[in-house]
């Protein structure tokens, strides 16, 4: 192959994407660029993720073998105990159900979306 791509954001469906955006904004500490009730936008890093609206938005069950898979956000983080606790305070949930054992940990945003947050690599 010849040519390239570069990805230039990631859009994520959501039945509230305001609120979804204010979300990731408090996760990963990203500046909302734009919020509107159909869609919403963060950015940080040279990196935007939008959330926009669809209609009779049904999250995803966690786990859910008999589900298409669907894309979800792996983030790093220093502290994994740490992040879980204030990622959780600020609306996430934790499902029973965590396949990463202590490596990863699965977290539901506010809208129903999973999520992972993963140690940072030290060193």
């Amino acid at each position: 192959m010849t040519v390239n791509a570069d990805l230039a954001m990631v859009n994520l469906d959501s039945s509230d994407p305001a609120a979804h955006a204010a979300f990731y904004h408090r996760v990963l500490g990203w500046e909302v660029t734009h919020s509107q009730p159909e869609y919403a936008m963060i950015s940080g890093n040279g990196v935007s993720i939008g959330f926009g609206l669809v209609e009779g938005y049904r999250p995803p069950s966690w786990p859910d073998d008999s589900a298409q898979k669907r894309y979800h956000l792996d983030l790093y983080v220093d502290d994994l105990a740490l992040a879980e606790k204030e990622f959780v305070a600020a609306g996430a949930s934790k499902p029973d159900f965590q396949p990463g054992g202590e490596r990863w940990v699965v977290l539901i945003d506010p809208i129903g979306q999973p999520f992972c947050i993963c140690p940072r690599a030290q060193g």
